[in-house]
């Protein structure tokens, strides 16, 4: 049976650790950090997740700044904000909670915050100081995964990490952040066009799903005692349950579960890391002013 990852409990542990940089900073004579959190529209899991972002900072004392606006606003005018907030020097991150309107170029707008507050680490220049090892902002949920291994005991260095998913959020910077010296694992990305990919995911010593698709790595992909790592979340209907509905991973838990030398769980495995992180990350900008 799998060791169960707690990724609320490590990511309390982080919390109370940047509660305490925190506190250390602002008794240093230093004014508390300040994300600004830029939300279009009325989405309602893009709202709750900015609740969830406002409610963590004020947690470990970071100032947070929600800016909402209608979806009717214009590129233009939402660009505009994001050059005030870059201007600002009591703001130190900028995080644009996606997705935006499709009449709002994301990509336009993410490149036009300062790197030195893209605490989301979407900018191409955080992207290539990240791809060529350079210090700067982790990406929040795979920087949460390295840290669910680390602090979990899981060796890394000469271990096969294999990723399924080659999205920009999480396959592409989960590669790089696990190539690093220090971390040095041996990496391979796999996809939906990956041939013989149950092959693949088998040779994993670390296995990450992140594909996006309810229960999609099965008992077959994984080697015993591997370490299974679930960044999907995914709706399925549940007649059961009040809402209608349950949130699983991309990993079939209960097949995997009694193979696997650890797991994480969905939800409560690696979902809270990436507010952890994103915390860290404030922090950082913070401190680097």
């Amino acid at each position: 049976m799998a060791q169960i990852i707690d990724g609320r409990l490590i990511a309390g542990n982080i919390r109370q650790e940047v509660k305490q940089a925190v506190d250390a900073h602002t008794s240093a004579g230093n004014r508390a950090p300040n994300l600004a959190v830029v939300l279009v529209g009325e989405d309602p899991a893009s709202a709750s997740y900015v609740r969830g972002k406002a409610k963590a900072s004020a947690e470990v004392g970071i100032d947070s700044d929600t800016l909402t606006f209608p979806d009717t606003i214009s590129e233009r005018e939402l660009l505009s904000e994001v050059t005030r907030l870059n201007a600002d020097t009591n703001i130190d991150g900028i995080l644009v909670q996606l997705p935006l309107p499709d009449h709002i170029d994301e990509t336009r707008v993410i490149n036009a915050i300062s790197p030195k507050k893209d605490v989301d680490c979407f900018h191409p220049a955080s992207v290539g100081a990240l791809s060529i090892g350079l210090d700067g902002f982790a990406p929040a949920t795979p920087a949460g995964i390295v840290q669910l291994l680390e602090r979990s005991g899981i060796e890394t260095s000469g271990a096969h990490c294999v990723i399924i998913g080659r999205s920009n959020i999480v396959g592409k910077p989960l590669a790089n952040l696990m190539l690093r010296k220090g971390i040095d694992a041996t990496v391979t990305v796999c996809h939906s066009r990956t041939k013989d990919l149950s092959v693949m995911a088998r040779q994993a010593d670390i296995l990450v799903a992140a594909i996006g698709r309810a229960h999609f790595v099965t008992a077959d992909m994984v080697k015993p005692g591997a370490a299974v790592i679930d960044v999907g979340i995914n709706r399925i209907e549940d007649a059961s349950r009040e809402r209608g509905y349950r949130l699983v991973g991309d990993v079939d838990f209960d097949a995997v579960e009694p193979i696997a030398g650890y797991i994480t769980p969905v939800p409560g495995g690696v979902g809270p890391m990436t507010i952890a992180v994103l915390l860290q990350n404030t922090l950082k900008a913070a401190q680097a002013v």
